[in-house]
């Protein structure tokens, strides 16, 4: 599995973020939907990565920068065809070891609370994430789960 930064604009990520908003927004009502379009997965504190194996794309998830130490994950996406293979864990083992490399002391994450979100909390809990409070700009919501995740410094 080949994970690198993406600049999110080829068809084959712009079709599988598409995807990902369309069906977040049908679980979820628009103000409680916390999903990034293509646009704002465009920002500068934001790091994109896609997994591959060779042309085929397995999934994608994301990086935001809350400040200089504490990071979100967000995007958190595997393509239909792979679900259920390791691919949404690497990108998250990935993508906290580049949190760890940048010096955060946490990440955290918010996700959905309907059955379909089970898989998603079962592995954030795999890798160590607790249920926590709101972060940064985000309030109570039942269609919201919030997860964090203290790194060891080292």
């Amino acid at each position: 599995m080949d994970i690198r930064i993406d600049d999110l604009t080829g068809p084959e990520i712009t079709n599988l973020i598409e995807e990902h908003y369309k069906e977040m927004l049908s679980q979820s009502p628009e103000e409680s939907m916390h999903a990034l379009d293509l646009d704002r997965l465009k920002k500068p504190e934001i790091t994109f990565w896609t997994a591959w194996e060779g042309k085929e794309l397995l999934g994608c998830g994301a990086l935001k920068e809350l400040d200089p130490t504490h990071g979100e994950i967000k995007s958190m996406r595997t393509a239909s065809m792979h679900t259920r293979k390791g691919v949404a864990k690497r990108i998250l083992e990935h993508m906290l070891e580049e949190a760890q490399r940048r010096g955060y002391h946490q990440v955290s994450l918010e996700t959905g609370t309907l059955d379909s979100f089970k898989p998603a909390i079962n592995l954030y809990i795999k890798l160590g994430f607790e249920y926590c409070d709101p972060f940064a700009d985000y309030v109570e919501d039942p269609y919201s789960v919030f997860m964090t995740k203290q790194l060891t410094m080292s």
